[in-house]
């Protein structure tokens, strides 16, 4: 069994910062990739930003510029410093981990329960 539990979401003006925080925990041999999503509202699940194991990185084109996806898949922990924030990057933030391979040899896809991003005045 695989856990991600994220944490660092709230309240926040506009342009203003936060800096999301994601661990994986349990049975986990490797982790190839882990990233964000946010959902917002009436509106379906996006991605936000992502990073492989090699370090590379991509991001949405609604948040290049502002956000910064960082982290160490190999100590299982990502990060997403979220800066210059405005109204519409509120939502709902989730951890993925789309391919993780445990210690019994399978592989899953994970996600974590979200955390939530409120930017309003």
């Amino acid at each position: 069994q695989v856990q991600l539990v994220e944490s660092g979401g709230g309240l926040v003006q506009p342009g203003g910062s936060l800096r999301l925080s994601c661990a994986a925990s349990g049975s986990i041999r490797s982790i190839y990739a882990m990233g964000w999503y946010r959902q917002a509202p009436g509106k379906q699940r996006e991605l936000v930003a992502v990073m492989a194991s090699g370090g590379t990185t991509n991001y949405a084109h609604s948040v290049k510029g502002r956000f910064t996806i960082s982290g160490d898949t190999a100590k299982n922990t990502v990060y997403l410093q979220m800066n210059s924030l405005k109204p519409e990057d509120t939502a709902v933030y989730y951890c993925n981990a789309p391919s993780v391979l445990t210690t019994t040899g399978g592989s899953l896809e994970v996600w974590g329960q979200g955390t939530l991003v409120t930017v309003s005045s």
